[in-house]
């Protein structure tokens, strides 16, 4: 018996399945193979199994993170502590990301510096130079879920004149 677990083995087999198969497999079909064995082995306890061994056989943390292509924070945020603790960080950061879209509303009043730079045809460095001297208008809006951004609020195009009656 391996060290991985069932599922990951499985995967495993079935893109290797794949892989001898080639002519037969459909990008498509190898596509769902490869993620499916990424899938299975970032949920495979083995991972963590190694980290742990690693650790008392004296492994430090940077050498982890080195094995694992991750920087040592990010490491031990995923690694450390006990099965409690590290079931309580991910369960905290799936909260945020379930609280917290990633998508910037669409329905928020005046214009994104960026936009307003460029309906202005100018960077967004001077439209942060024109609302500290006074020139622009912006404000800060803050949403429920803690979200901030900054808005420019642009003075209204004067409006031409109406023509004048002709006069008989």
């Amino acid at each position: 018996m391996g060290f991985l677990s069932s599922d990951a083995a499985r995967a495993l087999i079935a893109l290797a399945a794949l892989e001898r198969a080639d002519a037969d497999a459909g990008p498509l079909a190898r596509l769902r193979g490869i993620r499916s064995l990424v899938l299975a082995l970032e949920a495979d306890p083995a991972q963590l199994a190694a980290v742990r061994a690693a650790l008392d056989d004296g492994a430090s943390w940077e050498d982890i993170a080195e094995a694992a292509g991750l920087s040592p924070s990010a490491a031990k945020y995923r690694w450390a502590g006990d099965d409690a603790e590290i079931a309580a960080r991910q369960e905290a950061s799936r909260k945020r990301k379930r609280d917290r879209p990633s998508s910037v509303p669409t329905d928020l009043p005046g214009l994104a510096v960026s936009e307003a730079a460029a309906r202005l045809g100018v960077t967004p460095q001077a439209i942060y130079q024109r609302v500290t001297r006074g020139l622009l208008e912006a404000r800060t809006v803050q949403l429920p879920d803690g979200r901030s951004y900054k808005r420019v609020f642009l003075p209204e195009p004067a409006q031409p004149a109406e023509p004048a009656e002709p006069s008989e």
